[in-house]
């Protein structure tokens, strides 16, 4: 496989990251169980395995990339393979004092599961550290089994969730990591 180079995004990169496939096949969904009695509430996440792939629509917290919106982003983050762009990372620093928020990672269907994502989210993390962040965000869907085996393999743990999150109702699953 080339070698792939990420870099900043640059304007004249949107036609091509605009048409980036941002769907996704899952075979797990991480399900909820929420228990409410007599003064607690109990919550409970466990991996479902699916009777078959679904397909899943992307449902990011901010619109797809484009010109209009590209000022929503502290920073975004370009994978490329022979100058092609074939990914793209999109980072916030809109939630949260001192923490980097990736919400978008996209990886064009041909080249997904070669580290692509991988990559855009190790130099995601740098350019925070080097920024003075202290902390990464992750967010995703539920049903993101891809992702979330990402973040943790790349070492990060789940911090939270917020039902209702997302356009369809989906609810968003997050993971951090310290980046110090």
């Amino acid at each position: 496989m080339p070698e792939v180079q990420i870099r900043p995004a640059v304007v004249n990169d949107l036609s091509s990251l605009v048409r980036i496939e941002h769907s996704y096949q899952s075979l797990y969904v991480w399900q909820m169980d929420r228990v409410v009695e007599d003064g607690q509430i109990l919550l409970n996440f466990r991996q479902t395995r699916l009777p078959r792939p679904v397909r899943v629509d992307y449902l990011g917290s901010h619109p797809l990339l484009n010109e209009d919106n590209w000022s929503r982003y502290q920073a975004v983050f370009v994978a490329t393979i022979q100058q092609i762009p074939v990914g793209y990372i999109g980072l916030s620093d809109q939630f949260s004092p001192k923490t980097l928020w990736v919400t978008d990672c996209a990886v064009r269907d041909d080249h997904r599961r070669q580290g692509i994502g991988t990559a855009l989210v190790i130099a995601a993390q740098d350019w925070a550290a080097e920024q003075g962040f202290r902390r990464a965000v992750l967010e995703m869907q539920s049903k993101n089994h891809p992702a979330i085996q990402m973040a943790r393999k790349l070492g990060y743990e789940f911090c939270g969730y917020n039902d209702h999150y997302f356009a369809n109702q989906d609810i968003a699953l997050f993971f951090s990591r310290s980046l110090r």
